[in-house]
């Protein structure tokens, strides 16, 4: 049976040959991998997947492996679409509803250019809701190429009517995400944090799920904090801490030291990345993420979870 829109998604990597194409036999290793480590769902074909360096076909092709590779077991998402162009956007998300994901995920700084008002993203949006009527959607606030934040009145509105049922949130704001709680009261609209340093008063205020990073490195540590942190609020707290720290990682040589941490895990992957030159991870990053990597078996140590 799979899960509803809550708990704790990774942001998905794409692993590619040492030849620099999709590396499908690993893509399935991973989905294990994330699965076996107690994720909830997962946020395929996004921006730590290198939405915007894959063609067209490949973001299609990978969402599919994604949703073959997970067979039913967990929530898949994806995004991808990246044109400039507006109905070619929508081309790429009719097209991507037909990988078999759970729904799509739209980009909020797609749907407007940065020196565009609210005006021209909801007159996008609305248009894209129109012509694609049978698709589920969810929404993105990616901070590349920059960051577009929802208005108040746009998430309230597709809360009321349901035309998403997820929304990453990257505000990275309390203030901001004590608001939106209240915006979506009563819907069916699920509110996710990409943010760890907010990341547990977020849920106690009603968000119900992270879909971030640093899920790619300890995703059953985030479980575990969004599993407990109502009956043990005091060691939630203590792993909340650890968690801010060990976030710092992200932003150092990303993605590449994310696939050095799974081969270092037992998960084999190449460094190779579209976004980055692999270089980036030098012998000191290389060196973080070994001691990241101990530091999170005495976490699991601590929190009784699998080594």
């Amino acid at each position: 049976m799979k899960q509803t829109y809550q708990g704790c998604w990774p942001t998905m990597i794409t692993p590619f040959t040492s030849d620099n194409k999709v590396d499908y036999k690993g893509i399935k290793e991973l989905v294990d991998w994330y699965v076996d480590r107690g994720a909830d769902g997962i946020f395929a074909v996004c921006q730590s997947s290198e939405m915007f360096f894959l063609s067209r076909q490949e973001k299609l092709d990978v969402a599919r492996a994604v949703v073959d590779a997970n067979a039913g077991r967990i929530r898949v998402i994806a995004s991808g679409h990246t044109s400039d162009d507006h109905q070619e956007q929508i081309d790429e998300l009719g097209a991507m509803a037909k990988t078999g994901v759970d729904a799509v995920v739209l980009v909020s700084n797609r749907m407007a250019k940065k020196e565009e008002g609210a005006d021209v993203f909801n007159r996008n949006a609305e248009d894209v809701f129109r012509q694609l009527p049978d698709v589920t959607f969810g929404l993105y606030e990616c901070p590349y190429p920059y960051l577009r934040l929802l208005t108040d009145d746009f998430l309230q509105d597709c809360a009321k009517t349901g035309k998403l049922v997820f929304l990453k949130d990257v505000s990275c704001a309390r203030e901001i995400q004590r608001r939106r709680v209240e915006l979506v009261k009563g819907t069916k609209l699920a509110l996710f944090n990409a943010n760890t340093s907010t990341l547990l008063e977020s849920w106690k205020d009603g968000y119900v799920g992270y879909n971030g990073v640093m899920g790619n490195f300890h995703i059953d540590i985030y479980k575990w904090m969004f599993d407990h942190f109502r009956d043990q609020p005091v060691l939630a707290q203590q792993v909340q801490d650890w968690l801010t720290m060990a976030a710092v990682t992200e932003a150092r040589a990303y993605p590449v030291n994310a696939k050095f941490h799974c081969q270092l895990t037992g998960l084999p992957m190449t460094l190779v990345t579209r976004a980055k030159d692999p270089s980036i991870l030098n012998e000191n990053a290389r060196h973080e993420i070994e001691s990241l990597v101990n530091l999170e078996r005495e976490e699991r140590q601590r929190l009784g979870l699998k080594l």
